[in-house]
This record gives C-alpha cells, sequence and structure tokens, in this order.
C-alpha cells in the first residue's frame, strides 16, 4: 500500500480546518476537551464498566451453576421447592422448572452487546448443560434457562446482579461537564474575537472614508494595543487628508484670482489675434486646477446615503449624450446601494466621459451579485486601451501619450480619481475589452 505524503495530508487538512480566527479558536479550545472526555470515557467503560460487568456475571453465573447442579444430584420437587427458596431469600433469583420443555430458539442480544458477552462467557465457563439468556425482554432483569434431564429450569435475575446499572449516570454527568466546558469555552472565545472583529470592521469602515465614533478599544491587552494604535494612525491620517485638503483649497483659491483678473483684462482688451487662444489657455488652466482638487480632496468627507444606481446611470447617459455620443442604458430599477453620492457620480461621470471622448456609442449597465453588491459596467465601441497598458491607464497624470499632447482637453486624472472612489467604497475598477470593441470599465462594489 503506497502511503500518502506528510505534505499532501498538511495541505487537504489545511483546506478542510476553519478559516476564521472565532473557528480556529473555538477547534483549539473545544477538540482538546473533546479528546480528554472521549479518552475519560472510553477509559472507564474499558477499564471499569467491563470489569464491573464481568465480575457480576460471574457471580450470577455461579449461582445459576449452583442452582442448576443441585436439581440435576436431586431431582425431585421438594429440592426444587428447596433451592428456589434458597434462591429467592439470598439471591434474589427466581427459579422454576418447565417439565419436558426444551431451550428456545437463539435470543435478540443488546445494541452494545457488552453484557451478553460477558454473561455468555461466564455462564458457559461454570456450565456443562447447554443453556439459554436474554437480557433485553424485561428491563429490570436478566432471563436465564438451563437445560436439563425432564426440561428447562428458568431463572429470573434482576438486571443489576449482571450489570453496573449505574453506568449511564458517570457518562450523563460526564457530558453535563462536557457541555458546561465547552459553553465558558466559547462564551469566552465569542468574547476575544468579538473585540479583533470590531477592530477589523472600525479599519474597513475608516477605508471606505467612513468614521466609527462609537468604536473604543476592548478585550484582551494585545487587541487594546493595536485599536488605540489604529485609533492613533487614524487621526494621523485625517489630520493630514485635512491639511492636504486645506492646502489645495488655499493654492487653488489663490490662482484663481490671478486667473480671474487676466480673463477680465482680456475680456477688456481690443481684439487681437491671439485672444481666441489665450482665452483657451485660461480655461485649460482652470479645468487643470478643478481636477488637481477633486483628485486631492476625494469627497471622502461625504456621508453615505442610499442611492438609486438606476438613476445615476441616467444622469450619466445625459452626459454622453450632451458629448454627441449614443447611449445605451440598461439597470434594474430597484438597485440601490449605499453611496456617497457626489464622488461616485463624479467617478462615473468620467468614466462616461472618457467613453464618449473615444467612442461613438456607449453602453452603461448595472447588476446586483448573487454574492452581495453589484457591479456597473460603462462601455464604448472605441479604439480601446491595450491589455499591457490597462493599469498605466489608472496612474495619476497618465494620459497613455508620449508627449503629453496638451490640445487634448484633461490632465490624465479620470481613471485615477474613479478608481480612488471606488476603493474608497470597498470595491474597485478593472478594464477589459468590451463587446462593442472598445473598453470595459467595470466597477464592482461589496454590499
Amino acid at each position: 500500500m503506497r502511503l500518502i505524503p506528510f505534505p499532501v495530508i498538511a495541505r487537504v487538512l489545511k483546506r478542510r480546518l476553519p478559516t476564521t480566527l472565532w473557528g480556529r479558536s473555538l477547534l483549539i479550545i473545544v477538540l482538546p476537551i473533546l479528546i480528554m472526555q472521549g479518552a475519560v470515557t472510553w477509559a472507564f467503560f474499558d477499564l471499569h464498566w467491563q470489569t464491573v460487568t464481568a465480575r457480576l456475571s460471574e457471580g450470577l453465573a455461579g449461582d445459576v451453576a449452583w442452582a442448576a447442579e443441585s436439581y440435576r444430584e436431586d431431582p425431585t420437587p421438594a429440592n426444587l421447592a428447596a433451592i428456589a427458596d434458597q434462591g429467592e431469600r439470598s439471591m434474589q433469583l427466581s427459579i422454576a422448572m418447565r417439565p419436558g420443555a426444551t431451550l428456545p430458539g437463539p435470543a435478540r442480544r443488546g445494541p452494545i452487546g457488552v453484557i451478553d458477552r460477558a454473561l455468555e462467557g461466564a455462564l458457559a465457563s461454570r456450565l456443562d448443560q447447554p443453556f439459554w439468556f436474554n437480557t433485553t425482554r424485561y428491563p429490570a432483569y436478566v432471563d436465564i434457562q438451563v437445560q436439563q434431564p425432564d426440561g428447562v429450569m428458568r431463572i429470573i435475575a434482576p438486571r443489576e446482579r449482571a450489570v453496573a446499572t449505574q453506568a449511564h449516570i458517570f457518562v450523563l454527568w460526564l457530558m453535563v461537564a462536557t457541555v458546561l466546558l465547552m459553553g465558558v469555552a466559547i462564551l469566552f472565545i465569542r468574547n476575544q474575537v468579538r473585540a479583533i472583529e470590531r477592530l477589523a470592521e472600525a479599519a474597513e469602515a475608516f477605508g471606505r472614508g467612513e468614521m466609527s465614533p462609537r468604536f473604543k478599544p476592548h478585550g484582551a491587552k494585545e487587541v487594546r494595543q493595536a485599536a488605540v494604535a489604529f485609533l492613533a494612525m487614524r487621526d494621523r491620517i485625517q489630520r493630514h487628508i485635512e491639511q492636504r485638503t486645506a492646502l489645495l483649497a488655499s493654492v487653488s483659491h489663490d490662482l484663481r484670482t490671478p486667473l480671474t483678473r487676466l480673463r477680465l483684462e482680456l475680456a477688456l482688451a481690443p481684439a487681437f489675434k491671439r485672444s481666441s487662444a489665450m482665452k483657451g489657455d485660461l480655461d485649460e488652466m482652470e479645468h487643470m486646477i478643478d481636477e488637481y482638487l477633486a483628485f486631492a480632496k476625494g469627497e471622502a468627507g461625504e456621508p453615505t446615503q442610499a442611492v438609486d444606481v438606476a438613476a445615476l446611470l441616467k444622469a450619466a447617459g445625459e452626459d454622453v449624450k450632451r458629448a454627441g455620443a449614443e447611449v445605451e442604458i440598461a439597470a434594474p430599477d430597484t438597485l440601490t446601494a449605499s453611496l456617497r453620492p457626489m464622488a461616485f457620480k463624479r467617478a462615473l461621470t468620467n468614466l462616461a466621459g472618457n467613453a464618449a471622448a473615444h467612442g461613438e456609442h456607449v453602453r452603461l449597465t448595472a447588476r446586483a451579485l448573487t454574492s452581495g453588491g453589484f457591479e456597473i459596467a460603462v462601455e464604448d465601441d472605441g479604439p480601446g486601451i491595450p491589455d499591457d497598458m490597462h493599469e498605466e491607464a489608472f496612474r495619476p497624470f497618465s494620459r497613455l501619450d508620449a508627449s503629453r499632447n496638451q490640445n487634448r482637453k484633461g490632465v490624465g486624472l479620470g481613471l485615477a480619481i474613479a478608481r480612488d472612489v471606488a476603493r474608497g467604497h470597498g470595491g474597485d475598477i478593472t478594464l477589459a475589452r468590451s463587446e462593442l470593441g472598445g473598453l470595459r470599465a467595470l466597477i464592482r462594489l461589496p454590499g
């Protein structure tokens, strides 16, 4: 027989074992308890209960042999009466004769068979005559019959004379103790794991831009230390975001002032040859400032609320129509999601705007996922993006153009902002080839 390598067994066990901390902790505590209680139960039945049962069966078999031998030596009614009287008074045996009878057929054995095996071995070692017994006919008694020359001697003995009947009490107490120990272990494990789960939930919520004001460190000392470190890190990151947003807002305000003066001076100046080009440069600079600020801010402070996904697609579809492209929308009317509306609308508008800029036909679809959450696909029939440049397209300021042609509107932040918003909601954006022939941007968010 070929032995299975240990690494293979280890991999199989690893796939079968629980993957959560709750399941593994429960396994660490409960499995030893079950093994210990199983070993104690086995030792009790094998070393104590079976030994006691065998000794009791041997004692009962000796009394049965005494009664059978005494009657065989003097098979008279008077001797039978004396044997029955002594058996009733001294041995708790009910003895009677069935003249001319023979032993019954095979009797039904008990479900475990320990009592039957012990009693059969004891009777076989003590009796020379054929015998028959039944331990299941009467709940409190054992029926034993011994073949005699003139009939069958029937002996009814109390069940406790053949088996230790109090063994179930031990098993019952053992089960109760096991349940109590497991209950206490489960309660303590659950409290410890719950602290870690709350820490993970708070970290995940912060990753989506949500604050958890009710979160407080609790649990074991190590878990509280991790929670305190997380809160300190969250405060530092939040301060950094607020400082960055305030700085860019100030820069944006400071830049808009001279831009406004230039625009006003250009409007008041006499018409000249380069006036239209200068106005275009001013528009481009103002658009660049807006995109920089939108990318840095990310709408992280916006609260989440229930949003109609179909309405968002219809609004994005209107922008596509204004850009001069045809649009096709398919979304269930009942699909709602918890989103930051302005941020998600900006991401969807960026994707739809890119599709309208590179294609003539745009398709916007949304559907709920069976595993929870939903996904939105934005497709176009444009030239698309090579597969090896999909990740490059998400990099800030990347326009997939080595010359960075400034005659094209935008600074390469559209896809970067969209992915930043999607990841801020706990999801992501992936690019692929569309059935329409162009690019397919897929937004997938959890429920």
